[in-house]
């Protein structure tokens, strides 16, 4: 509790100020993020959930500067990280800082990681372009790197290459890539897709320990919210492109707001009761080529939708204390004629 305290009154690493990345399709521009804000605290851990297509992945790789050239860009909105507004910085200047002082952790480890270099090769690579360093030098910071996230026999996996190693062990080794220039922030995309439980419950208490040692900040980005339960101080809930939900996690487990957010919680697996369906959502997330342009973007699956939710658009609240939602529900009468207006 204290550690949360501190936090509220310390300045933002990262703050990201009416974001709004678009791709190009078929010469239109359409928005995968659309509007988003929040702040980053040194030392938080913030999770970031939402069913696939919420925008989630794309608002890291905006923040990373790393969307794909001429399909994907920033549109508008600022990211201030460490107090400089990384928009206005040019692609070395960028460099300096990706990989260093803000790094990632990407979805799927095998694709990450380069088939035709050693893991020794690809881990000194990252200390090459951030560090004066010798081969030497490097190639024992690689093997203690490999060492601290939990990696049997460093000496010889150095050696090896990608498809040599489990799924687990790969994702490790993108951990140790990413935690190499000891980052301010990291961004874990999904750390643990596509490992078994064991090995999931292996990797986050990593990240956990790893975070506390090195006092980063983290954005964790998953569709679990049995991860979030254990490892985040705040949430932020996307649906389409826009946030609809942020608080700490305590708030959002206990006493959640919006409609989305509940369906969510409420299709979670429970291990004391017996079911003979699981819950589950109606609908899928709009296409981007299919967003609505007006009113809520989960009217459409919303089971308290009401007819003002498809002609007004919800606009980010604070309806409690440190609880920002996006719902008509929650906004009086006088708030939803001045977004009218």
């Amino acid at each position: 509790m204290s550690t949360k305290k501190s936090l509220l009154k310390e300045a933002p690493l990262l703050e990201v100020r009416n974001l709004e990345t678009a791709f190009d399709i078929d010469g239109n521009d359409y928005n995968a993020v659309d509007k988003v804000s929040f702040k980053v605290k040194p030392r938080q851990i913030v999770g970031v959930v939402g069913e696939s297509g919420c925008g989630k992945s794309v608002m890291s790789l905006s923040i990373m500067q790393l969307l794909p050239k001429g399909i994907g860009k920033i549109k508008s909105g600022e990211i201030i990280f460490d107090g400089i507004n990384l928009e206005k910085m040019s692609e070395n200047q960028i460099n300096s800082i990706r990989g260093k002082d803000i790094s990632m952790i990407f979805q799927e480890p095998m694709t990450s990681l380069n088939p035709v270099f050693s893991i020794g090769y690809q881990l000194q690579e990252v200390l090459f372009n951030h560090t004066k360093i010798s081969k030497s030098e490097a190639r024992l910071k690689s093997v203690a790197l490999l060492k601290s996230v939990g990696i049997s026999r460093p000496e010889k996996i150095v050696d090896e290459y990608p498809h040599q190693l489990s799924g687990g062990m790969r994702q490790r080794v993108m951990i140790a890539m990413a935690i190499a220039n000891q980052p301010k922030l990291l961004i874990a995309d999904e750390p643990t897709t596509a490992l078994d439980v064991t090995v999931q419950a292996q990797i986050l208490e990593l990240l956990k320990e790893i975070q506390e040692v090195n006092d980063m900040s983290v954005i964790l980005i998953t569709h679990d919210l049995g991860v979030v339960a254990e490892m985040c101080d705040e949430v932020i809930v996307m649906y389409a492109g826009r946030i609809v939900e942020r608080t700490d996690v305590d708030t959002l487990f206990y006493n959640p707001k919006h409609p989305y957010t509940t369906l969510l919680l409420g299709a979670i697996p429970k291990m004391d009761e017996e079911e003979e369906r699981l819950s589950t959502i109606q609908g899928i997330v709009p296409s981007l080529t299919n967003m609505p342009t007006v009113g809520c973007r989960f009217a459409h699956r919303c089971p308290s939708s009401m007819p003002e939710c498809l002609t007004e658009t919800p606009l980010l609240r604070e309806v409690e204390q440190g609880h920002e939602v996006a719902c008509l529900l929650f906004e009086t009468s006088r708030q939803r004629e001045g977004v009218r207006k």
